[in-house]
């Protein structure tokens, strides 16, 4: 066991070079960026190079999946980024919750550029929007809600790579999916923890005990009440070892094998699940200056 506790997940596929380059290419054609992030991992679910990538571009954040985090420190998030100079909204891309003010936010976002495209005697002149986030966090279940059924796709743009999609969502607005995705780079192992207890990163990077754990630690530190009522557990046993908790839930939902012991490895499993599917409520990860 203690071998398994020293892996760290480490997970770089091969597409961050042209990412990298498209989105350099198409942001002369957008007015703004918009990034989704995982409400629950704000920090650890965007590319750090983003910022210098996109340049002084303005930036909207759309805090995704915000049903299944922790809605005081998503309330803190969203003031975190505004006092950053950018704009956050907690939004959920599957139902649609938060995205009506979409449009609104846009346009206010891009007072100034209206401005300047009716001084310039282009009033209706769409705004476009590149569309940017790491794998896992709803990038195309937004465009997906937003351009609804239709799908519209506008002609593209010259310059830009015939790959990249232009979809028309309404109000003027445009929205640009690049091909490809930006990855994570983490150099913290926690980062990589925590993009594995959401999914983000293949479960076959690190076996399914030694994430369970990891994440019980998290849990057990940070929402023991949460744990406890959902695992019948008591506040007492909140202080045994990782391995042990993992093994005492194990037994509570009778995963038991051959001579008594409890399967641990069913057990990680179930507990993953579990978490992943908003079971044990809604859980965030990371605060603000931490």
């Amino acid at each position: 066991m203690a071998d398994s506790q020293k892996q760290t997940v480490q997970w770089f596929p091969g597409h961050m070079a042209k990412t990298r380059r498209l989105i350099k290419e198409s942001l002369p054609l957008v007015d703004c960026v918009t990034e989704l992030l995982d409400a629950r991992i704000p920090f650890s679910s965007r590319n750090p190079e983003l910022d210098e990538l996109t340049q002084n571009k303005p930036r909207i954040v759309l805090l995704n999946k915000c049903d299944m985090a922790d809605d005081g420190v998503t309330r803190e998030w969203i003031e975190y980024f505004k006092k950053h100079g950018q704009t956050a909204i907690a939004v959920d891309c599957r139902s649609g919750k938060g995205l009506a003010q979409y449009h609104s936010l846009v346009r206010r976002v891009l007072a100034d550029k209206i401005k300047s495209n009716e001084e310039k005697g282009m009033p209706g002149k769409a705004l476009r929007v590149m569309v940017v986030g790491i794998p896992n966090t709803g990038k195309s279940s937004f465009i997906n809600r937003m351009a609804k059924k239709s799908r519209a796709v506008v002609a593209d743009r010259p310059g830009v790579t015939r790959h990249n999609q232009w979809f028309a969502i309404g109000n003027g607005i445009e929205l640009l999916d690049t091909p490809g995705v930006l990855w994570p780079k983490f150099d913290d192992p926690k980062v990589g923890d925590r993009l594995s207890f959401i999914g983000s990163v293949k479960d076959e990077v690190v076996d399914a005990e030694t994430m369970a754990m990891r994440l019980l630690s998290v849990l057990s530190r940070d929402y023991g009440k949460l744990l406890c009522e959902r695992y019948k557990l008591s506040q007492e046993d909140l202080s045994l070892g990782e391995y042990e908790l993992l093994e005492l839930i194990g037994k509570k939902r009778g995963m038991l094998i051959r001579g008594g012991e409890t399967d641990t490895e069913r057990a990680a499993v179930m507990l993953l699940d579990e978490y992943r599917g908003g079971k044990l409520g809604k859980l965030s990860f990371e605060r603000p200056g931490e």
